[in-house]
C-alpha cells in the first residue's frame, strides 16, 4: 500500500539531507569498486562519482551523482550539481563500458546541472545534449535509478536508458515546482500546487510509462531499500545482457516512444 503524501511532501523528502544519494549506493551494493577520474579535456568533477566494480561478480561501470554530507564535503561537490566535467567523465566512462559490453549504472539525484557562467563557457549544454544523443545509440545495458531529486536536463544527461527505476520519495522532473511557480504565477508560495501540476512523483512517472520500475520506501530502513533495489538491479541486468545490440537498441527506442502514450 503506497504511503499517502502530496506531491510537494515528495519533493521535500527527495532533498532531504540527510538521504542516501550515490556514493551510498556505491558502498552498499558494488564490490571492489575503483573510482576513475577526469574527463581528458578541462578537469575533475566531483558531483559525479564513476568508476568499475562488480555486482555479484558481474563487472559493471557505475555513475552517480553525488552531494556530499558535511559542508565541506557539499562545497567541494557543488552541493551535487554537476559541471560540463562531470558530464563529459560519466560519458567517457560509458563509451569504455560499451567497448567492453559492460552494462551501465546511473544513480541519479541532484537539483539540475551547475548554472554558473564558467560551465556554460565550458559547454554545459553541449555536454548535456552529447550525453543523450551517445546513450541512445550505446551498444550495452543502461539502467537508471533516481534515488533523490531528478532536476530538469541535468538529470536527463543520466537518464537515457533501458529500464529506468525511481524509488518512491524521488521526484523527476524538467523544472523544481519553485521554478514552476515562479513563472506561471510569479510566485514561489505556490510550489505546492506546481508540484500536483508537475506529476514528477514515482507514482505519476510510472503511470505515464516514464520508469519501468518503482521502489517502495515506506517503514524501510536504507540498508532493505538498497537490497531490494540490488535484487531489481540484477534480474535488469540479467533480461537486457541476453539481448543482441540491435534488439537492445530496438528495445530502447520503443521505450521513450511509448513515454505518455
Amino acid at each position: 500500500m503506497a504511503e499517502t503524501k502530496t506531491a510537494y511532501e515528495r519533493v521535500q523528502a527527495a532533498r532531504n539531507g540527510k538521504r542516501p544519494m550515490g556514493s551510498y549506493y556505491i558502498e552498499h551494493m558494488i564490490d571492489d569498486f575503483v573510482e576513475l577520474h577526469g574527463d581528458r579535456r578541462f578537469g575533475d568533477d566531483a558531483a559525479i562519482v564513476a568508476g568499475i566494480g562488480t555486482l555479484n561478480r558481474i563487472p559493471v561501470t557505475v555513475i552517480a551523482m553525488e552531494r556530499g554530507d558535511t559542508i565541506e564535503e557539499r562545497m567541494k561537490r557543488n552541493f551535487g550539481c554537476p559541471e560540463p566535467e562531470g558530464y563529459r567523465k560519466a560519458l567517457r566512462l560509458m563509451k569504455e563500458a560499451e567497448k567492453f559490453r559492460r552494462p551501465i549504472i546511473c544513480f541519479i539525484g541532484s537539483s539540475g546541472a551547475y548554472c554558473g557562467i564558467e560551465a556554460e563557457e565550458r559547454g554545459q549544454g553541449l555536454a548535456i545534449a552529447e550525453n543523450l544523443y551517445e546513450m541512445m545509440g550505446m551498444k550495452t545495458p543502461i539502467i537508471s535509478v533516481v534515488v533523490g531529486e531528478g532536476g530538469s536536463g541535468g538529470a536527463l544527461a543520466l537518464g537515457v536508458c533501458d529500464t529506468a527505476i525511481m524509488l518512491e520519495n524521488a521526484v523527476y522532473s524538467v523544472i523544481s515546482p519553485e521554478g514552476c511557480a515562479s513563472i506561471l504565477w510569479k510566485d514561489s508560495a505556490k510550489a505546492p500546487e506546481a508540484a500536483e501540476h508537475l506529476r514528477l512523483t514515482s507514482y505519476d512517472l510510472l503511470q505515464f510509462d516514464v520508469i519501468e520500475k518503482l521502489i517502495p520506501e515506506s517503514g524501510k530502513t536504507d540498508r532493505e531499500i538498497c537490497s531490494e533495489l540490488k535484487t531489481v538491479l540484477l534480474e535488469e541486468i540479467q533480461k537486457l545482457s541476453a539481448l543482441s545490440p540491435e534488439a537492445l537498441l530496438e528495445h530502447r527506442y520503443a521505450k521513450f516512444r511509448k513515454i505518455g502514450a
